[in-house]
């Protein structure tokens, strides 16, 4: 499949030698990153750009974060076409302006040239701790505004022929509320961009500026080839699937994800008319984070093996309507826009699962729970902690749902527990799995988590960006849906049930509790070998009541042994039952 001009060893050589370089450049930003969200969170990506501002590797960070980069380089293109020069480092966040998807999320991005001609760019994206704005962490659900939300920053020469603009870090450190720790992920991604630059520069030492052009092509048209390759095996056919993000801030909540999916031949067709206009709270999602949600989905039930090039993008076909929450126009707030990139790719999901019934997994807890805590400590200092918490995915077609495993499209880590305490003052007075809350199926989803933190400083501002809790993760093929998700201030007998979306004063000594969802279950749950449900039973995922209420299995007390005769009747008892029902 590669083209009969390209040496297939040096292919290899090229292509392994691109994810070898971009991966390298994430291991160079965990590694010395000064906030948690990058440094433990992991929320942050990499990237490696022909001339053009095509994606031709990417590190294995974030899914999401893909769309974003050629439209990223395609300001800078646009807004610096003739100067570009060797040692400018470009840098960027806008979503209006600049292709970026939220402010938080800044974009430093570094061109590389050979014998004086542009050959590429490399680049890194990280969530910044804090950018200013109505709440610590600059997630906030409650702006109506963009305005609202943070420093805002077009397309700028971050150094200009390697002379730092010492005015832009002036600038960004006086608008946050966390400068050390903003500078210092900014230098984090610089080093990272130096490394990149560094690899590429060996690849042309080694392969010649023009030959790697080509082999840069060779892999954008294999990725493409494999990607039309795995679409033509699906049926054709029109499927159709709605999600819904809770949104109880909101009067016209619930916001609708609308999903039209048209396999034809070896393209896809995705159409997202039909979904919300866009809304007054920031979980409006820029539309490259829309392409990417797409993307993602569809290259989930792809060969891994395929390269994450731009290549595989190019047989998919997506039409998002303007001025919807899905694509939404200036000046939408867009601060927790992650949500609908998450409900967004699990809409698609469900199309899919209608076509490839036995590859696509059930619903999971709907994409991490962001609860950001930030105010200022007793000696005056600002904090601001951003914890992503999630990892409960559905259950699949050969296994259950993995716990503690961030949704697909954002591959975030949990913060550990003691970092987060030492950092910020809190302490974290719970932190487990939750038994019976994942869905029931022949292969059950994964059980939630909750995680109770309790605020040891001053009065601070409580951020909360979840979901699932109206509509819990849907199980698939006979599978039941997952536990909803909950947040619950001060639990006790004065707590108070907070939306899902809410943004709030937390006291010193308040308590937030969250329960994240549950993930679906996938297959009929009375199909589940009896064996697996005593082992889940003996490691307190499941009781033994559910056991047998869900499962038809019986456990036998105090024992805790399997009884087949006993599982068998009821069993078809409850088969029979079920049949009764529907006819």
């Amino acid at each position: 499949m590669i083209n009969e001009n390209t040496d297939p060893i040096t292919f290899e050589v090229v292509r392994n030698g691109l994810d070898s370089l971009v991966d390298e450049m994430a291991i160079t930003v965990m590694r010395t990153a000064y906030s948690g969200v990058v440094r433990d969170a992991l929320d942050y990506s990499t990237a490696f750009c022909a001339a053009d501002g095509q994606v031709i590797a990417q590190g294995l960070t974030i899914m999401l974060h893909l769309g974003s980069f050629p439209a990223a380089i395609n300001s800078l293109l646009t807004k610096f076409e003739g100067r570009i020069n060797v040692g400018d480092v470009f840098i960027l966040n806008d979503p209006y302006t600049s292709g970026g998807m939220h402010l938080p999320d800044v974009y430093i991005i570094k061109p590389v040239f050979a014998d004086k001609s542009l050959h590429g760019f490399v680049g890194v994206v990280a969530h910044q701790a804090d950018m200013g704005g109505l709440v610590p962490g600059s997630n906030s659900t409650e702006s109506v505004e963009i305005y609202q939300e943070g420093l805002r920053i077009p397309t700028l020469k971050l150094y200009d022929a390697g002379i730092p603009n010492e005015a832009i870090f002036d600038f960004i450190e006086t608008n946050v509320r966390l400068p050390v720790q903003v500078r210092g992920d900014m230098r984090s991604q610089l080093a990272a961009c130096d490394i990149g630059e560094r690899a590429i520069l060996d690849l042309i030492t080694h392969y010649g500026a023009e030959n790697l052009n080509g082999y840069y092509d060779a892999l954008l048209d294999y990725s493409e080839q494999r990607a039309r390759s795995e679409i033509s095996a699906l049926p054709d056919g029109v499927f159709e699937f709605e999600d819904f993000i809770d949104a109880e801030n909101l009067e016209d909540g619930p916001v609708r994800i609308a999903v039209k999916l048209e396999i034809r031949g070896d393209e896809i067709f995705v159409d997202l008319d039909g979904s919300s206009p866009q809304v007054p709270a920031g979980i409006n999602a820029p539309v490259p984070f829309t392409y990417a949600a797409v993307y993602g989905a569809i290259r989930l039930i792809m060969d891994p093996d395929i390269p994450n090039a731009a290549g595989y993008h190019r047989p998919i076909h997506i039409s998002v309507p303007e001025g919807t929450v899905v694509n939404p126009v200036h000046p939408a707030p867009v601060a927790a826009r992650g949500i609908t990139g998450f409900r967004t790719m699990d809409a698609v999901l469900g199309a899919l699962a209608q076509a490839i019934p036995n590859r696509v997994p059930a619903d999971g807890e709907g994409g991490n729970t962001l609860i950001s805590i930030g105010g200022q400590r007793t000696d005056g200092s600002q904090y601001a902690l951003v914890d992503f918490f999630g990892g409960a995915r559905g259950g699949g077609p050969t296994s259950d749902g993995a716990e503690g495993v961030s949704h697909p499209a954002s591959n975030l880590a949990n913060s550990p527990v003691e970092i987060m305490e030492v950092e910020n003052p809190v302490v974290v007075d719970d932190y487990e799995l939750i038994q019976d809350s994942g869905g029931a199926g022949k292969f059950r989803g994964a059980q939630s988590y909750v995680k109770q933190i309790t605020n040891l400083g001053d009065a601070a501002t409580l951020q909360l960006r979840s979901d699932k809790r109206k509509f819990p993760p849907y199980g698939l093929q006979g599978g039941s849906t997952g536990s909803p998700s909950l947040n619950i201030l001060n639990p006790g007998a004065d707590e108070t049930l907070l939306p899902t979306l809410a943004q709030v004063r937390l006291e010193r000594g308040g308590v937030i509790r969250h329960e994240m969802a549950g993930g679906g279950g996938w297959g009929d749950p009375l199909t589940r070998d009896p064996t697996a449900v005593l082992e889940d039973v003996l490691d307190g995922r499941v009781s033994i009541n559910s056991a047998k209420t869900e499962y038809g299995v019986v456990i036998s007390e105090p024992q805790n042994r399997l009884d087949q005769g006993a599982t068998d009747l009821l069993r078809s008892t409850m088969l029979q039952q079920r049949e009764s029902s529907n006819s």
